[in-house]
Order: structure tokens, then C-alpha cells, then sequence
């Protein structure tokens, strides 16, 4: 039975590498995914009092339907001051909210670090992990995807070009079907 996986991108580049990361892992997931990127550029920042004055601006409502309609969640983050970038961490925000209604709750996830340095985004990915324990999503813990060097991996075209990272990310990909078949929430 085939999964929806909702991919969120979190850097606004058209071809920034976590996009071209994003474009890949597309390409190589198992048929059994069905993977969409879900934009998260366009969220208007949280601010409770939208909720609260039932004025939720249609981006919001678009996007947690959106994502209520996904069996998964893959983020591809690059690393901003050693932490995710502001949108990535908007889109959690306005997907947790109204209090009790969170679109993540039991979604299985995965997080993909990128970055044109050798630390691969390590600081991102981990700290992007800190919220997705609090929003109950369970990550993926292994393999560990943290994509460095990323100006190396692709071609004029942005096609990822690099066979061992290629290699690397598709065994994530399988990997990443059967965490998600494996903690697939029970639709009653």
C-alpha cells in the first residue's frame, strides 16, 4: 500500500542544495512512497491570536490540511547559526496549532541535514529533532543522513552526481519505507 510523504524544504532557494537534496531523494524512494513537496515558503509567521480569533490565514488552513493528509513527514533542513531556518521552524509551529489539533501527532519523519560544509548540518539536524520529539513524531534514528560538501555532489544540471552519495541516500530511502510502514499511525 503506497504512503504519502510530505517533503518540507528548509531553505526558500529555488536551487539551494537542500533542494536539489529534495529533487534526489524523489527520484530515489521506493515506489511504494509517494513523495510531495509541500511549499512552506508562503506561511504567514505564527501568531496564536490568529487561532484564537478563528482569523487563521488561509496559508495556514491550506497547509494543515495539506499535511493531515500525509502518512509521513521528510525534512531537509540546511543549518542556520547552528539551528534550522526560521520557515522550517514556522511550518512546525503553524502545523502544532490550535493546541490539540496538531498535524504531526504520530506522523513518522525523517530529517536530512545539508550543507556546503564538513559538518554537515549536525547542528541543524539535531536540534530540529528536539521538536519533533515534543510534536510526537518519531524520527527515523538510523541511518543518520548528514549530506556535507553538497557544491561536490551534483552536476551542471543540479542532478545529483556522486555515486556514494547516491548509493547512501537511497539505502535512506528504503530504510525510510519501512520506518514508516513500521510506525504507521492506525487510521481508524
Amino acid at each position: 500500500m503506497s504512503k504519502k510523504v510530505g517533503i518540507l524544504v528548509g531553505s526558500l532557494r529555488k536551487e539551494s542544495f537542500s533542494r536539489k537534496i529534495a529533487r534526489a531523494l524523489k527520484t530515489l524512494a521506493p515506489a511504494a512512497l509517494v513523495m510531495e513537496e509541500v511549499e512552506i515558503g508562503e506561511l504567514v509567521m505564527y501568531n496564536q491570536d490568529f487561532d484564537d480569533e478563528g482569523v487563521a490565514p488561509s496559508s495556514w488552513s491550506v497547509f494543515r490540511e495539506r499535511m493531515k493528509n500525509m502518512d509521513a513527514v521528510l525534512f531537509i533542513t540546511p543549518e542556520y547559526n547552528r539551528s534550522v531556518p526560521a520557515v522550517l521552524k514556522n511550518a512546525l509551529d503553524v502545523g502544532s496549532r490550535p493546541y490539540g489539533q496538531s498535524v504531526w501527532d504520530g506522523k513518522p519523519g525523517a530529517v536530512v541535514s545539508v550543507s556546503p560544509g564538513g559538518l554537515s548540518g549536525f547542528g541543524a539536524n539535531h536540534h530540529l529533532r528536539q521538536s519533533l520529539v515534543f510534536l510526537n513524531i518519531p524520527a527515523m534514528q538510523q541511518p543518520e543522513a548528514y549530506i556535507g560538501h553538497a557544491a561536490d555532489l551534483f552536476d551542471a544540471n543540479g542532478t545529483l552526481s556522486n555515486e556514494k552519495t547516491h548509493e547512501f541516500l537511497q539505502k535512506f530511502m528504503e530504510e525510510f519505507a519501512v520506518w514508516i510502514e513500521t510506525n504507521a499511525l492506525k487510521k481508524s
